[in-house]
């Protein structure tokens, strides 16, 4: 096994600790991926869903209204 890759790589975030990122319920996130409600790109592995963090944040950006761009 190649330990760099794991370094380059961020972890996934499963489905309970993407929806803690964002502050928001796990079947909101869940009803967001099954009505594709959201542009929130999500990975499957097997019958697993996992989130980017990178990911994440930019669906928290595009979504940020008001304030200064950052």
């Amino acid at each position: 096994m190649n330990l760099n890759l794991i370094n380059q790589n961020p972890p996934l975030l499963t489905r309970e600790q993407a929806a803690k990122y964002l502050g928001i319920s796990v079947s909101a996130l869940a009803a967001w991926a099954c009505n594709k409600r959201y542009n929130l790109p999500m990975v499957r592995v097997g019958r697993l869903v996992k989130y980017r963090i990178q990911d994440l944040d930019d669906f928290i950006n595009r979504n940020t209204i008001g304030g200064e761009a950052a």
